[in-house]
């Protein structure tokens, strides 16, 4: 009878335990699909381009500019250019055998427009049959507007992260001539080498290279560009996709191999960290002191040297020049500049975080708890499964994450290695820095979204799991005992 009034007592107070738990876990599940929702939008305005201004962005005031950047026309204007092309650098070199300046490789036409741009000047050659056809003058500074402001837009959309030139600055020189001098430089539009290739060239007037810093005549050289010079009514200008279309054509033009190349790595990675991670940390709690401190250093300087270093390192040891390099060679497996050197990118630079995790666990655990299961004849494979492991897998579930997500951010070391190969070493991190210095901003936040998105999904996975998996180690409340 006493035992029964004793659990009727307890029964309300564990229900309102219950009750009070569930009204936590409900709490906590609201917070995490709001967190969730708002990363999503977070995600969704990075990763979509911006839809609504996808056609403001090819309009220049008068200026509408094509959508894929060859073509530009202006209100009120009878001409328009076409065939647009951009060149960041030319080449400094000889041309058979003979120093010809600064040269910009423009094909095997001659017959075409071209624009030289400095820090002061823009020097535009346009051929005579072209001008002529759109009955262009030297003498019509309206005209001489039109095609600045049509240039200056056509650069601004095709710079890809370059310097854009401002039309407002510059001096224009047009001229109908192949070769032109103004101020301390020759230009030449013509020249044509012994296998038909053309080139724009820029000397200085004594001869001299004009990019040299030293040089009192360098003029500040910056790009080139080549068009074609035609009636407006020739010229079609492909409007931008808007809103859902814009979203579509974006996808459809996008390549996915950076995000299966970070995928098959990160994921390689991590299973080869994890396990030696352990072992690591296993076998060196188990050293004398001061072998400890000798090791340690060694697994864990991967994670202060720069990523760089890290890379160099990995290059030097397994390059072809040394015997490691060249035994993978021979054995038809090269390591450098291929996948699998991705992978030991992300698994050099990430081991330390895993290592690190896993050691200061195995540390934290009582030693006279690990030998009273040694007196009970277990042996140190089942301690170590069956009782370090459950004991630690918090912090090795910390350390696994941390590893994760920095083997999923690798930079430095894998294009040290690995190089920059579409589809096969691209990972999304080297996509973003390369896709952002060719000006593809929207590719660059696009993949930016995707990591946010897949870290984040990662991390909430292994929270829950690891709560899942160490219950028994939550504390029992006072409204919960059973008295």
């Amino acid at each position: 009878m006493e035992s029964r009034d004793r659990h009727s007592k307890c029964d309300p107070q564990r229900k309102a335990a219950v009750r009070k738990r569930a009204a936590a876990l409900l709490h906590l599940e609201r917070a995490n699909r709001a967190l969730c929702a708002f990363v999503l939008c977070v995600g969704a305005y990075l990763m979509l381009p911006h839809a609504a201004q996808a056609a403001e962005d090819l309009q220049f005031g008068t200026v509408t500019v094509s959508a894929d950047g060859s073509a530009a026309i202006k209100e009120k204007c009878d001409f328009g250019l076409a065939d647009y092309t951009r060149f960041q650098v030319g080449s400094n070199r000889n041309v058979d055998e003979t120093y010809i300046g600064y040269a910009y490789y423009v094909g095997a036409d001659a017959n075409q427009v071209v624009a030289i741009y400095t820090n002061k000047d823009a020097v535009v050659y346009i051929p005579q049959d072209q001008a002529t056809a759109v009955e262009y003058s030297l003498k019509n500074s309206t005209q001489e507007e039109d095609l600045a402001a049509m240039l200056a837009a056509l650069d601004q959309v095709n710079s890809k992260g370059g310097v854009v030139i401002d039309a407002n600055k510059l001096k224009w020189h047009v001229t109908f001539d192949t070769s032109i001098t103004v101020g301390n430089a020759v230009y030449t539009f013509d020249h044509t080498d012994k296998n038909g290739r053309v080139y724009a060239t820029v000397i200085g007037v004594d001869g001299s290279d004009i990019t040299d810093a030293e040089n009192p005549l360098n003029i500040g050289l910056q790009h080139a560009a080549t068009a074609q010079l035609k009636p407006q009514s020739d010229i079609t200008i492909i409007e931008r996709a808007r809103g859902f279309a814009a979203i579509a054509e974006f996808f459809q033009r996008l390549d996915p191999s950076p995000l299966w190349v970070t995928l098959k790595t990160t994921f390689t990675a991590i299973v080869f960290i994890f396990i030696l991670g352990l072992l690591a940390a296993y076998w060196l709690v188990r050293l004398p002191s001061r072998m400890q401190d000798i090791f340690d250093a060694i697994f864990t300087i991967p994670m202060v040297l720069p990523p760089t270093v890290c890379g160099f390192l990995l290059l030097l040891l397994l390059g072809k020049n040394t015997g490691l390099g060249r035994f993978f060679i021979d054995v038809g497996f090269p390591l450098i500049f291929s996948w699998p050197a991705t992978v030991i990118a992300a698994v050099v630079v990430a081991f330390p975080l895993m290592y690190r995790s896993a050691r200061g666990a195995f540390e934290n655990l009582d030693n006279n708890l690990l030998d009273a299961a040694r007196t009970l004849g277990w042996s140190n494979k089942k301690i170590f499964f069956r009782l370090m492991l459950p004991l630690s897998w918090p912090s090795i579930a910390a350390g696994t994450v941390l590893a994760f997500a920095r083997a999923l951010g690798e930079f430095g070391a894998t294009l040290f290695i690995a190089g920059n190969y579409a589809g096969v070493t691209q990972t999304i991190p080297i996509a973003i820095y390369y896709q952002w210095m060719n000006g593809n901003t929207d590719v660059a936040l696009f993949w930016t979204g995707v990591v946010i998105l897949f870290s984040f999904a990662v991390i909430v996975f292994i929270n829950l799991w690891s709560k899942r998996t160490t219950r028994y180690k939550r504390p029992i409340e006072q409204n919960d005992e059973v008295v």
